[in-house]
């Protein structure tokens, strides 16, 4: 009785050792004699002590940083770019089955797709469609790490470094293109600016006087500044008089 009594207590025990807390987001991959028979989470689960193993997997998203990998564009321009990569494993039997470690396989082959994204574009195309060069790289890891049931949720570059020879010849081209649109802009300024002299001039002319007006206006505007002598050489006329040169001998008479 004492026996029976005493393997009792020393079961109780030994299955007691075999409860785990599960948190909210892990998963248990439990594999009995070395087969996997099913996931066990969250909560508090018994794995049985001697015939079966688990192996606990977080289902959380991870945030990577990709160390910083020096590559040559396709235009020949020697970079050093830094990323991050935001994954999470959505089939934990699937991820205990097929790679060691999730976490270093997934890094590693960010790693690889980095270099071979950036050998394939240019310089401008990575400071300009950065959005497409992020699009790229995701879909490239993606498709590798799907085998392994984790889904890639978005892989961003931080941060890019060019030499210096090369970033001072990119200011030089910013600053010529600047040059360029403000000429383009003072250009069209004229332009327009012109139009509408030619049309202002069309309706001075073709009304009577006005061209007299315009005239008189320039005067009094020129005349405004202090000490100003002003010389008019050729006579005008207003409507309703007479120019002063169109006296005759007979009117001196």
């Amino acid at each position: 009785m004492e026996v029976f009594g005493g393997l009792i207590v020393l079961t109780v025990i030994t299955l007691m050792t075999g409860l785990r807390v599960v948190r909210e987001y892990d998963r248990l991959v439990v594999m009995r004699f070395g087969k996997v028979v099913g996931l066990r989470g969250p909560g508090l689960k018994l794995v049985l002590p001697f015939f079966e193993r688990a192996q606990q997997v977080d289902v959380r998203v991870v945030t990577m940083p990709v160390p910083a990998q020096e590559a040559m564009t396709r235009d020949n321009v020697p970079v050093t770019v830094e990323a991050v990569c935001l994954f999470q494993v959505e089939n934990p039997r699937q991820a205990v089955l097929t790679v060691q470690d999730p976490i270093e396989a997934t890094g590693l082959l960010a790693q690889t797709a980095m270099r071979t994204v950036i050998g394939q574009i240019t310089l401008d195309e990575m400071l300009s469609e950065r959005d497409k060069v992020n699009n790229r790289l995701k879909a490239i890891v993606d498709k590798q790490t799907d085998h392994w049931g984790i889904r890639i949720i978005s892989m961003e570059l931080k941060d890019l470094a060019v030499p210096s020879q090369m970033r001072r010849a990119m200011s030089r081209q910013a600053e010529a293109e600047r040059l360029r649109r403000a000429m383009v802009t003072n250009a069209e300024g004229e332009a327009q600016a012109a139009a509408k002299l030619a049309e202002a001039a069309d309706i001075i002319f073709a009304q009577p006087g006005a061209f007299d007006l315009r005239r008189l206006q320039s005067v009094l505007e020129v005349s405004t500044g202090k000490n100003t002598t002003l010389v008019i050489p050729t006579p005008f006329s207003i409507a309703g008089t007479e120019p002063l040169d169109e006296f005759t001998d007979e009117d001196n008479g």
